[in-house]
């Protein structure tokens, strides 16, 4: 009996750049699976180097001088974490005799009803086990998956001598690149929207296609925020040749990181609407898949291959996570902000911990520091916040920007420039200060320009050097949902937590994910309205009312799902019912 699907109900989705870059390397021997960002080849060239130091590995610097510097550290890297845990893995296949060895902590942290785990502790008291144990094993567990994220917005084009390179010198095609050269058997994470340049671009690599025996060596996920997007996405990349193994639906306000709100599109409807079109979905992009290969002259599967469906953003009880994978039949629910109180799992200094341990609803939200130009979620007094105030009270205002990865804006320089940079601030002050602009007016659109912050160190500045620090601070970008959790954890106790072995949030004040995310929604469209210029256009108010029309429409969802659910799931007590219409009278009163 093979048992190897479904080890672990839940992931670790990617938590910025220098959080989660060697997470892998931490927990993926234990069978859980998480994600590595590659949007900073810095971070990835110092983790190498850090882990050769480490392991006492030979260490061979790679130069930004190097010809495709970005993708040899990219893929050097991978094959290095890619290395570290089929070793720590094979280790921990032998350590069944040992007291508290990695083996049995592997399978106690799996769920009670896993099968896998049953299985194993029934045959311990099989006195023929011990001498079959490492066939067993090899049949029936494995690694978690080593996966990878590209933001596809980070694309900006690289130069050299002042000429710019090809476009597969690019950000995110060189990340790509990176990433189809390893030896790693597992998928890349695109999020942040379509970009058809690249997505083209996968077409140049073999592992993406199936092999002799449909077998997948790299795989696809998209993460996207409602159904029409997975739709156009799927069918764009299928009429390539690619499949998509995986939809990762994410809450457009109640996540960490980026926020890419939808148009009051709630999280339950998206999801319910995934359920009752999934094998169309499937059926529909297999179709435009089959005519590719066999355009291309590849192997072709006679069925559609497998699209997985889960989930993630603002999960924070067992309740929850296994509603979501009950009730919308997902394979896996993401876990991402708790985890930034798990140093057993990420990096993170002791300043940041301590910040979020103590952080209440009032201290996290949703800023535009971002140079993206794309709501970013924050905390207060992080240190970043505060070295960014001190430049500003200085009179100088902006980073000097070492990395030059958002570097988007070509308002005053033809190679672009971040929003962040103090040259491009100080040139955007300076054609301020010209327009003459009344006092109040002039104050808000400065603070716009300043508010900018370096992200791009600040997210990396964890496993960075003390100059780091010096330029930006350390940036976190936790979800609204680490207001509830208040102390540190090991990844035992966490995983106990989500599997509803213990319970480790103390306040009782806690609201259901689904209702957090209608309030942040509902904040968020206050602050729409409050935003649009008046008088408003036709196009704005038809925007504005398109949004108010979806969230009546969620809450009008929400009513149905937690009356029929309510005497069945704690979160959806009678209580949760009567505060869906009081939320649903404020959204009313907005216009």
């Amino acid at each position: 009996m093979n048992l190897k699907k479904n080890i672990h109900t839940f992931h670790i989705p990617v938590l910025g750049t220098a959080y989660s870059i060697d997470t892998p390397a931490k927990v993926a021997h234990l069978g859980i699976s998480s994600v590595i960002s590659l949007a900073d080849d810095y971070l990835v060239e110092k983790m190498r180097e850090f882990y050769s130091s480490m392991l006492n590995i030979p260490f061979q610097p790679i130069s930004r001088k190097t010809h495709d510097h970005r993708a040899i550290r990219i893929t050097s890297y991978l094959n290095m974490i890619d290395k570290i845990v089929k070793e720590k893995f094979e280790e921990l296949k032998n350590t069944l005799s040992e007291k508290n060895s990695e083996l049995q902590k592997y399978m106690e942290m799996l769920p009670d009803f896993s099968e896998l785990k049953n299985d194993f502790f029934e045959s311990l008291n099989n006195n023929n086990f011990l001498k079959d144990v490492k066939k067993w094993l090899s049949e029936n567990i494995s690694p978690g998956a080593i996966d990878v994220n590209i933001m596809t917005k980070l694309d900006t084009a690289n130069y050299k001598f002042g000429e710019p390179l090809p476009v597969e010198f690019n950000n995110a095609h060189a990340a790509l690149r990176g990433f189809a050269n390893s030896n790693l058997q597992s998928s890349v994470v695109l999020s942040a929207g379509m970009n058809p340049r690249l997505y083209s671009y996968f077409e140049e690599f073999k592992d993406f296609y199936p092999d002799e025996n449909g077998k997948l060596n790299k795989k696809i996920i998209l993460k996207v925020s409602d159904y029409r997007s997975a739709l156009i996405q799927g069918k764009f990349l299928a009429k390539k040749g690619l499949w998509i193994s995986e939809f990762r639906v994410e809450s457009g306000l109640n996540c960490g990181g980026h926020a890419f709100a939808t148009q009051g599109n709630l999280l339950g409807p998206i999801l319910e609407e995934f359920k009752h079109n999934r094998e169309s979905l499937r059926n529909i992009i297999f179709e435009e898949y089959a005519i590719a290969l066999k355009d291309k002259n590849l192997f072709c599967p006679q069925t559609p291959p497998e699209i997985k469906l889960t989930a993630q953003g603002g999960v924070g009880t067992s309740d929850e996570h296994n509603f979501l994978l009950e009730h919308y039949q997902l394979d896996s629910v993401g876990w991402g902000t708790p985890f930034l109180l798990v140093p057993e799992v990420v990096n993170i200094d002791e300043n940041t911990i301590e910040l979020l341990e103590k952080a209440h609803e009032n201290d996290l939200y949703l800023s535009g520091i971002s140079p993206l130009g794309v709501p970013f979620n924050s905390v207060k007094n992080n240190s970043q916040d505060i070295n960014k105030e001190q430049l500003i009270k200085n009179g100088t205002p902006g980073s000097v920007c070492p990395r030059k990865y958002l570097n988007f804006f070509t308002e005053f320089n033809s190679h672009g420039e971040c929003s962040a940079s103090r040259t491009y601030q100080k040139a955007k002050i300076a054609e301020l200060d010209s327009r003459n602009l009344p006092k109040l007016e002039y104050k808000k659109l400065w603070d716009k320009i300043v508010e900018k912050a370096c992200i791009c160190v600040g997210l990396g500045a964890p496993i960075t050097n003390k100059d780091d620090h010096k330029i930006a601070g350390t940036s976190v970008c936790p979800g609204p949902n680490i207001a509830y959790f208040d102390k540190r954890m090991n990844l035992k106790t966490m995983i106990d937590h989500i599997y509803g072995r213990i319970n480790v949030i103390s306040r009782t004040d806690r609201p259901n994910l689904f209702l957090k995310e209608l309030r942040l929604y509902i904040d968020y469209l206050t602050t729409k309205i409050e935003d649009t210029p008046k008088p408003t256009t036709i196009k704005d108010k038809k925007y504005l009312e398109g949004f108010q029309t979806n969230l009546l429409e969620g809450i009008e969802y929400y009513k149905n799902l937690f009356t029929e659910f309510k005497g069945k799931v704690q979160d959806f007590k009678e209580e949760a019912v009567t505060e869906l219409k009081t939320l649903e009278n404020k959204v009313k009163e907005l216009f």
